[in-house]
């Protein structure tokens, strides 16, 4: 039995990491509180007094609120104007759950979470409860209302397709990614084709989601020679009074653009060494909305100006 005399307590103990697991199923900021305040309501009138274990009982009834919204998301998905991204997240922000690990940190990159995206909502649901949240298989299995062998097949499948398209691993050395990105901004901000070339690799990649809210690119930009000039281009003739910060989002430093103080773009930059390996520039109003809420009450690091 709980012992717990305080169920509104028990629960907002428990938000952050409700969330933190939300959105990595989900992908979504706004789905992911939507998915807590529905898990709030069945809290609300559950019997508390045969509950063993808020948490384990939050996370059960939350999983599974997640894998239903999960069908809808992916239709909606199917039908979305050019490159589909994650809303972004400041994850300095204690509020949006776990990313203390180098673990938690990568299972909330934003290179994940769109190849996540290739899993069924079982698959993705095993792979986030044992790899971001270390739950055990018997766990696992209790959550879903499967046999602990079944999460077992579960994981397996999922780690085998996420190596069939593997995101780079985030890079925890801020020196060295502050360096790189001086240089990249420079030469972007510049026109200077050749020097972004020497900065990106051969196969990089830009996507970019305007969502149909906003001009930008409806298909992903790819090649060394292609990326310089779709970035030579996007500098010219958008950046004109725009101010750039850095800040920690999904795991990573990250570039946000703000004009007049309003969020206008999120830009994450993935490297492997010295070069550029992928570009994706959050631009949908709708998506940045989370994020300038948590900018109204976080200050960003310091960062650059545009």
């Amino acid at each position: 039995m709980s012992t717990a005399t305080d169920p509104v307590a028990d629960f907002e103990d428990h938000r952050p990491r409700l969330f933190g697991l939300a959105y990595r199923l989900l992908g979504s900021a706004q789905d992911a509180e939507d998915a807590v305040q529905d898990a709030w309501l069945r809290w609300s009138g559950a019997d508390h007094t045969a509950v063993a274990s808020p948490g384990a009982w939050l996370t059960t009834a939350l999983t599974r609120l997640c894998l239903t919204r999960l069908t809808s998301a992916r239709a909606r998905r199917e039908t979305y104007v050019g490159p589909w991204l994650p809303e972004p997240i400041l994850t300095t922000d204690p509020a949006v759950g776990p990313a203390e690990t180098a673990a938690q940190r990568e299972s909330v990159s934003l290179a994940l979470l769109v190849t996540l995206e290739r899993l069924s909502p079982l698959e993705r649901a095993v792979y986030v409860l044992r790899e971001a949240f270390g739950h055990t298989h018997a766990e696992v299995a209790a959550i879903l209302d499967v046999s602990e062998a079944h999460s077992r097949q579960l994981h397996t499948r999922a780690r085998r397709h996420l190596a069939e398209a593997p995101a780079e691993p985030p890079e925890a050395d801020p020196a060295a990614w502050g360096a790189l990105v001086e240089r990249f901004l420079a030469a972007a901000r510049e026109g200077e084709i050749a020097e972004l070339e020497t900065l990106l690799a051969a196969d990089v990649a830009a996507w970019s989601d305007g969502g149909g809210r906003v001009s930008a690119a409806r298909r992903p930009v790819r090649g060394r020679a292609e990326v310089a000039r779709f970035l030579a281009g996007v500098f010219a003739r958008f950046t004109t009074g725009l101010v750039g910060r850095v800040a920690e989002v999904n795991g990573e430093p990250a570039l946000l653009a703000l004009r007049d103080g309003e969020l206008t773009s999120v830009l994450a930059v993935e490297r492997t060494g010295a070069q550029v390996t992928g570009l994706r520039f959050v631009l949908n109003p709708d998506k940045l909305a989370f994020l300038a809420g948590q900018l109204s009450r976080f200050e960003p690091l310091p960062g650059h100006s545009s």
